[in-house]
């Protein structure tokens, strides 16, 4: 017989939990596409992992590309590529207006982004600003802005 009360839990996993949360980066998951398979060219995908854990997936383009342009409404991710292929977030917002797109993608291309990631699965306003929300622990204050 032990005198420590019994371990609850519940309440040790919310704590865990607060713990991972706390601690969680923003960083980028490659994704594997459909190369290997017949038929359609495989679009290029990566998924990101928000600072709750959260996953989002998005079509990688080049930054020079009008698929950006087309993409409002969407959360688009400006991306800075290293040489070891490591991504680097420049910044995140939500485009709402193909006009808001032409004057941000222009910025994101002078703060040296390589590559825009297009999240489109996040259907209101309201959702895309908590994916923007949780995707901007990447960004610093002073990087390109909407």
């Amino acid at each position: 017989m032990s005198n420590k009360p019994p371990l609850n839990w519940g309440r040790e996993k919310d704590r865990m939990r607060g713990q991972r949360a706390a601690t969680s980066e923003v960083r980028e998951e490659r994704l594997r596409t459909m190369a290997g398979l017949r038929g359609s060219a495989a679009p290029a995908l990566s998924a990101w992992r928000g600072r709750s854990a959260q996953r989002y997936v998005a079509g990688v383009h080049d930054v020079g590309s009008d698929d950006a342009l087309e993409a409002a409404p969407a959360v688009v991710i400006a991306v800075r590529r290293d040489e070891a292929g490591l991504a680097s977030p420049i910044n995140v917002v939500s485009i709402e207006t193909a006009a808001d797109a032409v004057a941000w993608v222009r910025q994101a291309q002078a703060a040296g982004a390589s590559e825009l990631h297009i999240h489109r699965l996040a259907d209101a306003a309201a959702a895309r600003a908590a994916v923007v929300a949780d995707l901007s622990a990447a960004s610093s204050p002073g990087d390109c802005a909407a």
